[in-house]
């Protein structure tokens, strides 16, 4: 099998989650400068199977799309056509960096820890990919 990438893309940072091959954990990998995330796919790409993107979907609480969601439809635009067979699945990504927070918190991460935003990236990254595998349809 080949692992489920999943972003939580940002205009500055770009959060990074995958699965283990078997698609069963999923983990976070890194945080990445949004301008060089096209370039850090293509060489994780050329090293790992991927068989597809979850990106998230900003939504506000009325289920309108948030003002993020204009880059990132560009973003996904060059997404697929950079990677046309990889699918991509979009989650809603509401409440993902205040769990981020709460997930720091709750592991014991000193304040100054919990301040680093490619971090909180990361751990969205990760939420948004557990919330697929929970519930993939």
């Amino acid at each position: 099998m080949a692992r489920i990438l999943a972003l939580d893309y940002g205009t500055k940072r770009t959060g990074i989650a995958v699965t283990d091959e078997l698609q069963i954990i999923a983990s976070g990998l890194t945080t990445v400068a949004t301008n060089e995330l096209m370039s850090f796919l293509k060489h994780y790409i050329s090293k790992e199977k991927v068989e597809l993107f979850v990106v998230g979907e900003p939504k506000q609480m009325n289920y309108e799309a948030s003002e993020s969601e204009d880059s990132i439809a560009k973003f996904l635009k060059t997404l697929t056509k950079e990677f046309p067979a990889i699918p991509v699945k979009r989650i809603d990504e509401r409440f993902t960096s205040k769990m981020a927070f709460q997930t720091m918190i709750d592991s014991g991460l000193k304040k100054k820890q919990r301040q680093d935003k490619a971090l909180v990236d990361e751990i969205s990254a990760t939420i948004i990919l557990q919330s697929y595998l929970y519930n993939p349809s």
